[in-house]
């Protein structure tokens, strides 16, 4: 199996060349760039540390770009808004900005997830260009722009692979040093195709593709998928939204036993030290949460908003690292009381 690789998220928790150093010298092997929110070029500075530290430390880092990809998202807002418990909220005409492809959707009792399903509402009326709903209780927080959007039992929504922004950000990728393309809610076969061939075509034969399964769909396709691309990506957040919670740990299970079976290399992400994001120790249980997923066969680990905007980026590469290393340590002791 390939050495395991550790990732941080770029943002502005971890932006300056000594903070990302700090990173490098802690094992992290490369970071993830989120292109839903700013575009490689919008990025050049933070790129620009990124591979200045990463020579400091003598770390040939990996560069991992998220693309917009069919996920759906909340438009761009010039202010946060605070949903409260409860509360009346308008989508679409004179209320929170969303893809005018979801309106026909969203009829009266439907879900909508917002923000990873940080925010839930329920529709209460559709009067075409806008639609109200509620805030559903115990829910309720910050809602800023560019954040997702999931509409739970909801089928037939069919966004193309790639927006103009993603063919853009292809096109200047190998300029950049991207190394990997991670392509969200990866839906079949042909969302890959359509991704490598856009690589292959703007100078990118050598960067690998990354399939995120984040739906049932992709669920649904994964022994299509395995061979289209270079490594899967379990990202369990929106995939916690297509399941009931309780569920995505068998869900998971399931992934990594197929990826392994199939000798795909596999990546597991989301939340894995979310609690780092303002604590400098993590909980019992996301240091287990690693531990199992290198047991399980990962061969890639990565953090967020941890990194992103948490106030310990570099002690969350320590955490992530050394629990991972103690995770494959005990893979060996295993192994070898096997053999003996």
């Amino acid at each position: 199996m390939p050495a395991m690789e550790y990732y941080g998220t770029l943002g502005p928790a971890c932006a300056s060349a000594d903070c990302l150093a700090e990173m490098f010298e802690a094992g992290m092997t490369g970071m993830r760039l989120n292109l839903s929110h700013v575009t490689l070029k919008g990025a050049s500075a933070q790129l620009a540390a990124f591979h200045e530290a990463a020579g400091r430390v003598g770390v040939a880092a990996k560069l991992l770009v998220d693309l917009q990809g069919p996920e759906l998202r909340v438009g761009s807002m010039e202010m946060p808004v605070e949903l409260t418990e409860g509360s009346p909220i308008m989508l679409g005409q004179g209320g929170i900005p969303v893809p005018a492809l979801l309106l026909p959707y969203l009829e009266p009792g439907q879900t909508v997830l917002l923000d990873d399903g940080k925010l839930l509402l329920t529709v209460t009326e559709n009067r075409g260009a806008s639609v109200c709903a509620r805030v559903e209780r115990n829910t309720g927080g910050t809602l800023r722009g560019r954040k997702s959007i999931a509409l739970p039992g909801v089928r037939g929504l069919r966004p193309p692979a790639l927006t103009e922004a993603d063919m853009e950000n292809i096109r200047c990728a190998a300029e950049y040093g991207v190394t990997g393309v991670m392509q969200p809610f990866v839906r079949d076969r042909a969302d890959l195709l359509a991704v490598r061939q856009a690589l292959d075509a703007n100078g990118g034969r050598q960067i690998r593709l990354f399939a995120k399964i984040e739906n049932l769909d992709g669920v649904g396709q994964l022994d299509e998928l395995l061979p289209a691309c270079d490594e899967i990506v379990i990202a369990r957040g929106d995939l916690g939204n297509a399941v009931p919670l309780w569920e995505l740990p068998a869900l998971q299970k399931r992934i990594a036993a197929r990826c392994c079976a199939a000798g795909k290399p596999f990546m597991v992400v989301t939340q894995m030290l979310a609690s780092m994001e303002n604590s400098p120790v993590p909980t019992r249980a996301e240091v287990s949460d690693i531990f199992n997923a290198v047991v399980d066969g990962a061969t890639s680990v990565m953090v967020t908003g941890e990194t992103a905007v948490g106030r310990y980026p570099a002690e969350t590469i320590r955490y992530l690292v050394k629990t991972a290393e103690a995770a494959e340590q005990w893979l060996r002791s295993r192994e070898k009381a096997d053999e003996d």
